[in-house]
This record gives structure tokens, C-alpha cells and sequence, in this order.
């Protein structure tokens, strides 16, 4: 395989290396603070030019972050407000998000205790695959850029009480781009232009069991209702019958999951933050670290309405980078 492009642009100068080749990159030095980048002279360049690393790259890590709860919502509507998106589309509030003294609705809490990150009543005695999934799908207009920032400190504000593990709680991310390149071409077609629904019922019965009346307005004018389901991904294959849409989905779901080399691992440290494009990438915990709190504080911005363009190329296409899928007889 050939060595992957650079996208770094005016970053160029921060040291930062490739965690694989087709996804991660990450920032392992401390003197690289995106609250710094966030009011640099040429600010918006280097934020245009993040988002567009992470777009190539899928996910990008930094290493001990100081970013404050605004400026982690600060740069979650500058990833997406640069490189494009609608203006209707602000930051996500998750329906079941409870606003706090100290948090605002669209600080999402991801702890192991449950809510948002863990809505069902157990994980226990399920597969770990069962858990790969991109945010908010059940919204017409979903995601592009989130970040997560788990964190360890000393000092009693809420905003920074966030407990890693002492061992474990690692996260993995996988790229949709090599999925669908590992595809056979006529499998691909077969897919492209499918619509499928996905109906998010776990949040619906998370907020009736505990009596949370849920958010109506989740970050942009389409994403309203309490019935939280959409066309787009992964509940079930509108054109085929149950049985095909069953079976094509539990495909995809092992093409994901099984193909360790599309993935990437990492490992959290103390105030590590995350960033990753929500659009072409999917994410999961691991559940290793038995009744040990992990916690931590997401920020999730709404970008476009899904939509397919038939003229479109693979990233592999684009790159020059081909890979026979089917081999010769």
C-alpha cells in the first residue's frame, strides 16, 4: 500500500504522526492546545484546514487538552460553519440530554453509568461488535464533526470531574470509506441509491422510564418530533423484505467489525480529546473495565441533509489509490 497523502495544510509545522494508514492521526504533543488554535492570528485557517484532516483522516487525537466546555462548543460550530454546512445547522442537543447548572443541553454526558452512552438497561452477554454505530442517525439531518474530551482532574467543578478507568475503556473508529471500497463494484451498485430507516426506540424508552420529557429542538429546524426515526441508516432496508434487508445488514455489520485494518484503537489518556467525522466513520466503546466510571463531556455538530450524488467517487478513486476486490478466476 502506498504511503497515505498528507492533509495537514497550515498544520504541517505541529508534530503529529498516522496512527494507521487509511484512519487516525494523532497530535501526541502537549504544546499543541487547540484552545490556542481556537485564537490564533490565523485561526480560521488552521480550523478549516483541522476539518478537513479529519475528513481525510476520520478521526484525529490531541494529546492533554486544556479546552474549556465553550471552547469545546466554540469549535464544534467552527469545524462545521467552515467547511460549509447549512446555517440552520447549530449544535446538537441530544433528546434525552438534561440540562445541568453547569452544562447546557448540548454538552452531551457520556458516562458508564447510563444515559446517552448506555440507554438500555444492560450490555451484559452481548456481543462487543454489537456496539459499532455512528451519533444521531435518527435525525434528518445528523452529524459531521464530533469530539469527546474524557477527563481526570483534582478540582471539585463539575465540568471537570470526568474519571478514566484505571485500565481500559478504549475506543475504536472505523472508516466508511475503505468499507465501501472493499466492496465488490457490483455489490456497491447494488447498495448505492437503497434507503433504509433508522428508528432510535432505546431513547423513547430510556425518557419513559425515567419521566424526562425529550428535546424537540435538536439543533436544526428538521430535527423535531418526539418520534426520533429517520430515513437513512441501519434499522432496516426500506426496497428489500424483511429477510434481505435482515441479511445484507448483518453483512455490513460484520464488514465493519471484522475488518480490524479499516479500524483504529486508542487508547485515552487524561484529558485526551477526539475529533472525528461523524458522516464517514463509525465508533465504539469497549466495555472492559467492569463497574469503574469512565465519563466525559461530547459536543456534537449538525451538519447536512444525507444525500446521494450518483456522480460521486470512492475515496480510494479519488486518490489514485486502487485495490482489487474480486479476484481473477
Amino acid at each position: 500500500m502506498n504511503s497515505p497523502p498528507s492533509f495537514l495544510g497550515s498544520l504541517t509545522n505541529l508534530e503529529s504522526f498516522d496512527n494507521t494508514p487509511i484512519i487516525g492521526t494523532t497530535f501526541p504533543n502537549k504544546s499543541v492546545q487547540l484552545s490556542q488554535l481556537l485564537s490564533a492570528s490565523n485561526s480560521d485557517e488552521l480550523i478549516k484546514d483541522l476539518s478537513t484532516l479529519i475528513s481525510h483522516r476520520g478521526v484525529v487525537f490531541f494529546s492533554e487538552q486544556d479546552l474549556s466546555i465553550e471552547q469545546q462548543k466554540e469549535l464544534g460550530t467552527r469545524l462545521g460553519e467552515l467547511s460549509g454546512k447549512p446555517e440552520s445547522s447549530k449544535l446538537h442537543t441530544h433528546p434525552i440530554s438534561e440540562a445541568t447548572p453547569e452544562l447546557s443541553a448540548d454538552i452531551s454526558v457520556i458516562t458508564s453509568k447510563g444515559g446517552i452512552s448506555k440507554p438500555e438497561a444492560s450490555f451484559n452477554h452481548t456481543r462487543s461488535s454489537r456496539g459499532w454505530h455512528s451519533d444521531i442517525t435518527f435525525e434528518n439531518v445528523p452529524s459531521d464533526y464530533a469530539h469527546h474530551a474524557p477527563q481526570l482532574m483534582k478540582f471539585h467543578k463539575i465540568l471537570k470531574m470526568h474519571i478514566l478507568p484505571d485500565v481500559g475503556g478504549d475506543t475504536l473508529w472505523a472508516s466508511g470509506y475503505e468499507a465501501y471500497d472493499r466492496l465488490s463494484p457490483a455489490f456497491a451498485k447494488f447498495l448505492e441509491g437503497l434507503t433504509a430507516v433508522h428508528h432510535a426506540e432505546i431513547f423513547i424508552d430510556y425518557a419513559q422510564r425515567h419521566g424526562l420529557t425529550m428535546h424537540d429542538n435538536r439543533g436544526s429546524p428538521e430535527n423535531t418530533g418526539t418520534h426520533l426515526t429517520a430515513i437513512q441508516f441501519t434499522k432496516r432496508i426500506v426496497e428489500l423484505s424483511p429477510e434481505e434487508s435482515d441479511d445484507v445488514l448483518h453483512y455490513l455489520q460484520q464488514h465493519i467489525s471484522e475488518n480490524h485494518d479499516l479500524q483504529v484503537r486508542y487508547r485515552w489518556k487524561t484529558n485526551d480529546v477526539a475529533i472525528w467525522d461523524n458522516r464517514a466513520t463509525l465508533h465504539t466503546a469497549t466495555h472492559d473495565f467492569g463497574d469503574q466510571l469512565r465519563q466525559g463531556n461530547r459536543v456534537v455538530s449538525i451538519g447536512e441533509r444525507p444525500y446521494f450524488d450518483p456522480n460521486s467517487k470512492s475515496r480510494r478513486a479519488v486518490l489514485g489509490n486502487t485495490r482489487q476486490v474480486v479476484p481473477d478466476l
